[in-house]
């Protein structure tokens, strides 16, 4: 389990177990007691195994749009589990809902120590490109090599959205950030372009509670705007209509487009379109024509509380090239 840690005395208690145990990469006792002290005030994420600790992940700001892996250390015993990878997507995804642009480790050039080529050639799988080597920086045996991530890419994007169903902060969504978001949903391709999902935007705070007043039981309460998708069926040749697809297109644009732009949304379609049809209460509200159905409320605001990554299984579980194996 991958867990934030709150409290200074934790998070040095944590490092100080996790990297006392890996002399090969912590061997300078004042350079060690350095990463401990500093990691009491850092962004902090452990895993845990029951009460045993795996390894630890803590991050340091650098810049006002920069993150720094600060130190990241996992048990010898527990490499090679994907310990690493999910306290860095942990990580990753708490610098992206802060709104920073870019996360940069530094270590040493590869070529040096084995050790260290395995931890570069780690965090170049996680995505970090090279970016510029210090020779001074340390020492002349230690040439600083420093790695570096964008946050506001496309796949970054990708894999850091998470369906969110907390609470949002009371913080307007400017129109123009509105605006961005819709317009990154009538911009999905749809079936021999029959364009059949429009939108409606809610950020009037009157028209908004209405709209919520209609949805039992209640989701998004807290949220200041809202996105509600419209579709039609039309045909796209013969009788095949690819109205879903192309409303599911548009949707996924948005989720997406939110999240680039620092808020969070959930998927709401099954809670508004199941028996009780609150999708038509809500087309009421809205005045929507008969022609088009309500199939999807996308809440829009910044997150109030934390995030967790749902688990996932693994790549190789359910990518195939070639052939099923």
């Amino acid at each position: 389990m991958i867990k934030y840690i709150e409290t200074s005395e934790e998070r040095t208690s944590i490092a100080r177990q996790i990297l006392e145990a890996l002399s090969d990469w912590f061997e300078v006792d004042e350079s060690r007691e350095k990463y401990i002290t500093e990691s009491a005030g850092q962004p902090f994420w452990a895993s845990l195994e029951g009460d045993n600790v795996e390894g630890f992940l803590c991050l340091n700001e650098t810049g006002k749009k920069t993150m720094e892996l600060a130190v990241m250390g996992v048990r010898k015993e527990c490499h090679r589990k994907g310990i690493g990878r999910r306290l860095f997507a942990a990580a990753k995804d708490y610098a992206t809902r802060k709104g920073y642009d870019f996360i940069q480790v530094k270590t040493v050039r590869s070529g040096v120590y084995p050790d260290y080529d395995i931890t570069n050639e780690f965090y170049k799988s996680l995505g970090f490109k090279e970016f510029e080597v210090l020779p001074d920086y340390w020492d002349e045996a230690n040439h600083c090599q420093i790695y570096v991530m964008a946050l506001k890419s496309t796949l970054n994007t990708i894999s850091t959205r998470h369906s969110y169903r907390g609470t949002f902060l009371q913080e307007s969504v400017p129109e123009e950030d509105l605006k961005a978001i819709a317009r990154a949903g009538i911009d999905a391709p749809s079936g021999c372009n029959k364009q059949t999902t429009d939108v409606i935007v809610v950020n009037d705070p009157e028209v908004l509670a209405r709209l919520k007043a209609q949805i039992e039981p209640p989701v998004a309460k807290t949220a200041p705007a809202m996105i509600v998708v419209l579709t039609r069926r039309i045909n796209a040749y013969r009788d095949k209509c690819f109205a879903v697809q192309d409303y599911s297109a548009a949707i996924e644009n948005m989720l997406l487009a939110i999240v680039e732009l620092g808020y969070q949304s959930c998927w709401y379609e099954g809670h508004i379109t199941d028996d009780d049809r609150i999708c038509d209460k809500i087309a009421a509200v809205l005045n929507v024509p008969g022609e088009y159905d309500v199939v999807c409320v996308l809440p829009v605001g910044k997150a109030a509380d934390e995030i967790h990554a749902p688990g996932k299984k693994p790549f190789e579980e359910r990518v195939h090239f070639n052939r099923w194996r």
